[in-house]
């Protein structure tokens, strides 16, 4: 059991050195030995857990991949507002992604280097996610007249992801500020007059937590 622990926290130890790494520098440029150095283990304890810099890679995309599937989790689960559910999961995405490296890394290998055999396909899985929570939207009858729910998936996905590019290297993009200024413009345009006047720009209170 202790042998079992121990190995645990150098396989994580390993993946958060990597996903730094990789954030910092690159994919291409990263080398295993700068990330075994940044874990402070050796490169025999690395090649143990990981067989190459590419499984590291994958390793680090599987876990914000895990991440993105928890935020998603609760607003799955339903509620009263579909559009609240997804204007919080915007939120709470953009402080893990802030404040969380390994999450960020993980988007930046999805976009930023040629796909590894069963890689998780961060953006892509975050994309599925809001359409089928504007089709719940759609259904309710509570998105504004005529808005379909295909044409709001285009909208935020692409401003979402945009500002997860952008927050690469200013993180201002991601900001809980900017984040609710684009739900304020773009709510009136999505939201039926009903429904406009329930929902919270800035997100309803616990959302995103560790935001500052």
């Amino acid at each position: 059991m202790v042998k079992q622990e121990r190995a645990a926290r150098t396989r994580q130890a390993l993946v958060r050195a990597a996903a730094e790494v990789f954030a910092h520098d690159g994919f291409g440029v990263a080398s295993l030995n700068s990330i075994s150095q940044k874990a402070g283990v050796s490169n025999g304890a690395l090649h143990f857990h990981f067989e190459s810099k590419q499984t590291l890679a994958r390793a680090v995309q599987d876990e914000a991949a895990a991440a993105v599937r928890t935020i998603a989790a609760p607003a799955r689960a339903g509620g009263p507002e579909p559009l609240q559910r997804l204007i919080d999961a915007t939120h709470t995405l953009m402080g893990r992604l802030d404040r969380d490296v390994v999450v960020r890394a993980g988007f930046e290998l999805a976009g930023g280097s040629p796909s590894r055999d069963g890689a998780a396909d961060l953006r892509g899985q975050w994309q599925g996610w809001v359409e089928e929570v504007l089709k719940d939207a759609e259904r309710e009858g509570v998105l504004a007249e005529g808005v379909s729910a295909a044409d709001a998936a285009v909208a935020v996905v692409a401003a979402t992801v945009g500002f997860e590019r952008l927050g690469a290297s200013d993180r201002r993009w991601m900001s809980a500020a900017t984040i609710g200024q684009f739900w304020d413009l773009l709510l009136p345009r999505l939201a039926s007059a009903e429904t406009l006047g329930r929902l919270v720009p800035g997100g309803t209170p616990g959302t995103g937590p560790g935001r500052t």
